[in-house]
């Protein structure tokens, strides 16, 4: 979408070319940092306040949709953004370009942990970040349960989440289906309760953009039976094509191949963000399968927020250990089954979300003010709360009494400094991290460590 328009008093609209886009495409994969709230927020600012390349209501129409999809919000908006501004093509490569350097970046980092992490400047760096860590979670659950919790009937789903998956061990996508259900029942007999109207008000936009309120749906975005039907047959090949190369090389039952259908689970349940699938990520690779132990799980999470991209890419982390510690193409070759379990990884992680906004975005374009199915996730989120708070205390259990000893005094004076940080002066998790870290090195330079 090439040509420029005229705003009010003459000022013409900055024209949005593939060059132009793809390079602000690469700078925010490498400067988005702050999770998806901070991603969005940067989106919003160079797409919608600098350039004008859309519209306020047309970005938030796509915010929206993308808030009820599986998978993180935040790469599935630069995607649909890219969708709408240069077709089909710009949209994968919006959405690539946000995911390859933290992709790259955690690859790197995770060598560096398995083949260094006994070196004790960075045994103290990853000491002093799991207190943070553990703080920025029970963050998250604050965070998302101000936001969420706006009655007594989703009060009582979290509370109900947090005992199904504390006390009874319900696996995460029960707890998922079953917080759906209360939210369709709620949505007929208590509608209100589950509304997901957040009343808020569109500022009108301080000149016309490029993709404005009424601009015609482009060509390339109207719904096609056809295109849909395209989308989703080449979408089956992308899937069945490697899981069925993996299971003739290594087997149903091998690590590779277990790997890729476990995040495909991983990817279709992942609704209310990157933490909300943290728990069945833990549930599987931690408990279940074992490619990796709790603590180096927290330092994984620890990773993903001190690095750009989204925190989803945290399961680039986890596959890199599995794959290396697994040995998946041998003991002369754990370098490269490191990587290649990382990349099989994200490949089924985000598979389904290309193909969840190429597919349902012309449908949503043609029915944008019309979305009326947010109740069953209304609850899902409510449920999200839960099992947040879960997933906390399971980190504080492991960081601040480790092998079941005593209290670890002096990680839990480091984590009071981050949750002052954090909750009284207004932190972000990237500079309480980064604090922490510093206090770590130091620590492990010292040689103070417990």
């Amino acid at each position: 979408m090439d040509s420029s328009r005229t705003g009010a008093a003459g000022q013409p609209v900055a024209q949005a070319s593939l060059r132009q886009a793809l390079l602000f495409w690469l700078k925010l994969g490498f400067i988005s940092f702050g999770g998806p709230a901070g991603q969005i927020a940067l989106m919003h600012e160079e797409l919608v306040t600098r350039r004008r390349w859309l519209s306020e209501r047309r970005f938030l129409h796509a915010l929206n949709y993308c808030m009820l999809l599986p998978g993180p919000e935040a790469q599935q908006l630069a995607t649909y953004l890219g969708w709408l501004l240069h077709r089909t093509w710009g949209g994968v490569a919006a959405g690539l370009l946000f995911i390859v350097p933290s992709l790259l970046l955690l690859i790197l980092l995770a060598w560096a942990y398995l083949v260094f992490g006994q070196v004790p400047l960075v045994a103290g760096l990853f000491y002093a970040i799991k207190p943070a860590v553990v703080v920025v979670v029970f963050q998250a659950a604050w965070r998302i349960g101000g936001r969420v919790l706006r009655n007594r009937w989703l009060w009582a789903i979290a509370a109900l989440a947090f005992a199904a998956i504390f006390f009874l061990r319900v696996p995460f996508p029960l707890i998922v289906l079953g917080a759906a259900l209360a939210g369709a029942l709620g949505a007929l007999w208590c509608p209100a309760a589950f509304s997901n109207d957040s009343s808020e008000t569109v500022a009108a936009a301080a000149a016309p953009a490029l993709i404005d309120d009424n601009t015609p749906t482009p060509e390339h975005a109207r719904f096609s039976r056809l295109r849909l039907a395209r989308l989703i047959l080449l979408g089956a090949v992308l899937w069945c094509l490697p899981m069925l190369v993996l299971t003739a090389a290594v087997g149903w039952d091998g690590t590779l191949t277990q790997m890729a259908w476990f995040f495909t689970k991983a990817a279709l349940l992942t609704f209310g963000g990157a933490y909300a699938v943290l728990p069945y990520v833990y549930q599987g690779a931690v408990v279940q399968f074992g490619w990796l132990s709790p603590l180096q799980m927290i330092d994984g999470l620890a990773l993903g927020e001190s690095t750009p991209g989204p925190l989803i890419m945290v399961v680039a982390f986890v596959a890199f250990v599995g794959g290396y510690l697994g040995q998946v193409l041998g003991p002369d070759q754990l370098l490269a089954g490191g990587v290649l379990a990382a990349l099989l990884v994200c490949w089924f992680t985000f598979l389904p979300s290309f193909l969840f906004v190429l597919g349902g975005a012309p449908l949503i374009e043609a029915t944008r003010g019309e979305l009326g199915f947010s109740a069953p996730l209304t609850a899902v989120s409510a449920a999200v709360v839960g099992v947040i708070l879960n997933l906390a205390l399971f980190f504080a259990w492991h960081v601040f009494m480790p092998q079941g000893h005593g209290p670890d005094w002096l990680a839990l004076g480091l984590a009071a400094v981050a949750a002052v940080l954090v909750f009284w002066r207004g932190w972000t998790a990237l500079q309480t991290l980064l604090l922490c870290g510093a206090a770590g090195l130091l620590l492990g330079w010292a040689g103070w460590l417990p």
